[in-house]
C-alpha cells in the first residue's frame, strides 16, 4: 500500500521515514519531491565494460547550471538523505521533466529496507538540457510491505556520494 503525502509527513515526525532535510512544501499526494544533488559523475570511456570497473570523472554543477548530452550516464546525487527501515521506498522522475526527455531511474527505482542515504541517481537525455543543483528532480514514494522484512545490507545502500558500477555486483 502507498502512502499518502499526510501519511509520509506523520512517518517522518514518527522517525519511520527519514528524509533529511524535509520540506513539507515537497510533499505530493502520494510522495516527497527530492532534489539533485550538486556533485555528477560521467563515465570517462565512450564504451563501458559490464564485467570492469570504469573511470569516472567528477564535477559540481556551478550557478549556471550543467548541461547534460545524449549518449552518456550521468550519476548524480539526491540533496536528500531518504530511507527507512520499515517501509520500501520508491524513487522515479518528475512527469515536466520526462517532458524535457530526461530519463531518471532507469533501471533503479526500488529501494530496500534499511538503505538510508543520498541516492545515487542514473540521468540520460534524449536532447542536450541544462540542469541545476537543488532542483526538484524526482519523487521518491513509500510503500509498506506484506511479510518477514529483511533488511538491505549492500554498499549501495551506505551511499553519501553519487556511487559508480561494481561489476561484482553481476555475479
Amino acid at each position: 500500500m502507498i502512502l499518502t503525502g499526510p501519511e509520509i509527513a506523520a512517518c517522518v515526525r514518527r522517525g519511520e521515514i527519514s528524509i533529511e532535510p524535509f520540506e513539507h512544501d515537497q510533499l505530493n499526494p502520494n510522495s516527497y519531491n527530492y532534489r539533485l544533488g550538486r556533485e555528477i559523475k560521467i563515465a570517462d570511456a565512450d564504451i563501458l565494460d559490464a564485467r570492469h570497473p570504469a573511470k569516472w570523472s567528477r564535477l559540481d554543477i556551478t550557478t549556471e547550471g550543467y548541461v547534460l548530452n545524449p549518449r552518456r550516464v550521468y550519476l548524480a546525487g539526491t540533496v536528500e538523505i531518504i530511507g527507512s527501515t520499515s517501509l520500501v521506498t520508491s524513487l522515479i522522475g518528475r512527469s515536466s521533466l520526462g517532458r524535457l526527455g530526461l530519463f531518471t531511474q532507469v533501471t533503479a527505482d526500488l529501494g530496500h529496507h534499511g538503505a538510508i542515504h543520498r541516492w545515487t541517481l542514473e540521468l540520460t537525455v534524449v536532447q542536450p538540457l541544462r540542469v541545476y543543483a537543488g532542483m526538484r528532480l524526482g519523487q521518491v514514494s513509500f510503500w509498506r510491505s506484506s511479510g518477514d522484512i529483511t533488511e538491505y545490507d549492500g554498499n549501495y545502500g551506505l551511499g553519501m556520494a553519487p556511487m559508480p558500477f561494481e561489476p561484482a555486483s553481476l555475479t
